[in-house]
């Protein structure tokens, strides 16, 4: 039997490819299809099929471009939206796996056609559930995200989709989700790759409520949309344009990159501690491991991307902007840097302190407007004293909001937001800006000397 699970780093996405006996499904593929095509062949196994568990607002389905590559019939999920591509899956509806079945189950509530897959061993008892973005470890999914407005309506639904049709499946069956920790689709998803019906009925705090009202009241409510969820939204109705073999953007001169930055947006995806030290001036640092979490709320669609790279980091850097619909990556600086440095061309830098700096800056008088750049439910578990809480997502939009006196010092739990932050505050002509080494934790350690001396700001910038 082939049994596969995927995750794609960055957006914590979770895919899945089950087979026997020559034929095979993929559940929820991403864009950059080649892992499913390998490993079916390595497994003797020809894809068939393609099915969506909903349509997916946080990354770009690879339906289309994994049947273009091996003739797959694709089923989504919802039959009332206008898909351009595949046909709907209906509740009831099975595909045979050689000893297995594969079972649609009709599971609305993250959205209103959302559909679960049961696999049935060769007796019929079930044995896992792809649930989607239904059920987490830990979470349920997200009822906010198609609308708003219908949070409430869309929770009785997932109540009801819950304890009607997969907690009566079995405490033994293994559920398989389409993400995990870290995802937007779940506020607090945990961290077990893998976990059961009973797993969930005992750990998970949304399956404790098993009073439809109490937990309609529970689940239901807004929360942080990234803007680019709107994009996914339409390629996944659409189907995205088809990649073929991975994008090899041209690799470009010092000065080509130079003269192309001026019409794109260049983005370093190098370490926040290689930023700091020097970049190409205006350029925006999303250090690797950021490409998923942040591109979205930072990077425009409409503008060609220029991507500064340590050079073993390209082709990963390329697959996670793909991934999100970012496909005009217009070149790489060739050479990366060093080039730049060799060629004689202007880098700029970010001043960073450690908090023994800061400690020692404070005594002697000189304060730091401290910009907090945490989304608000992390701000609000530990507010920082004194601290301006502005959300990375939202600091392009607001840094006019910041006062025009500086030096300003970003905030966030590990540097990396915090590097982010300033070179979007760098990109809007701040110069006075430095960075946290340590972030969050090194305040921490220091926490009884680092409250601003003037004390905390009287008017916190608010969302």
């Amino acid at each position: 039997m082939l049994l596969e699970r995927v995750e794609t780093p960055g957006i914590a996405h979770v895919s899945y490819l089950v087979g026997d006996e020559g034929r095979a499904v993929v559940v929820d593929p991403r864009r950059d299809v080649e892992v499913y095509v390998a490993r079916a062949a390595a497994a003797g196994c020809r894809i068939t099929d393609v099915v969506e568990t909903h349509r997916n607002e946080d990354y770009v389905v690879g339906s289309v471009e994994l049947a273009e590559r091996t003739g797959a019939a694709i089923w989504h999920a919802d039959a009332q939206l206008p898909y351009r591509y595949g046909a709907p899956a209906r509740p009831a509806q099975t595909w045979t796996l050689g000893r297995f079945t594969l079972e649609v189950l009709a599971t609305p509530g993250h959205t209103p056609g959302g559909l679960s897959y049961l696999l049935r061993e060769a007796g019929g008892a079930p044995w896992i559930v792809f649930t989607g973005d239904t059920l987490f470890a830990g979470e349920v999914g997200r009822t906010d995200l198609v609308d708003a407005a219908r949070s409430r309506e869309m929770a009785a639904l997932l109540f009801r989709s819950l304890f009607g049709t997969l907690l009566p499946l079995g405490d033994e069956v293994v559920v398989a989700p389409g993400h995990g920790a870290g995802s937007v689709c779940g506020t607090a998803i945990a961290g077990r790759p893998w976990t059961t019906i009973g797993l969930e009925r005992r750990l998970n705090p949304a399956l404790a409520l098993a009073d439809e009202g109490a937990f309609v009241d529970a689940v239901s409510g807004v929360g942080e949309r990234p803007p680019y969820f709107r994009r996914m939204e339409v390629l996944n109705l659409e189907g995205a344009p088809l990649l073929g073999p991975l994008p090899v953007p041209p690799l470009l001169s010092p000065e080509e990159f130079a003269a192309a930055a001026g019409q794109g947006l260049v983005v370093d995806a190098r370490s926040e501690s290689a930023f700091a030290a020097a970049h190409v001036p205006a350029a925006l640092s999303l250090a690797l491991e950021t490409l998923g979490p942040h591109a979205g709320w930072l990077l425009p669609y409409d503008r060609p991307l220029l991507l500064v790279t340590d050079g073993g980091e390209t082709d990963e850097a390329v697959r996670r902007l793909l991934r999100l619909g970012y496909d005009h990556i217009a070149g790489v600086l060739g050479g990366g840097m060093a080039a730049w440095h060799a060629a004689g061309l202007p880098a700029a830098a970010v001043e960073v302190w450690t908090a023994e700096e800061h400690r020692r800056r404070l005594a002697a008088g000189r304060d730091a407007v401290v910009v907090d750049v945490r989304t608000p439910a992390e701000a609000a578990a530990s507010p920082v004293a004194g601290a301006l809480h502005v959300a990375l997502g939202d600091l392009p939009g607001r840094a006019a909001e910041l006062p025009p006196a500086g030096p300003i010092l970003t905030l966030c739990p590990l540097g990396r937001r915090s590097m982010t932050a300033a070179s979007v505050l760098k990109a809007h002509g701040r110069d006075d800006v430095a960075v946290l080494l340590g972030g969050l934790a090194a305040w921490r350690a220091l926490a009884g000397d680092l409250s601003p001396a003037s004390g905390p700001v009287e008017e916190e910038v608010r969302r």
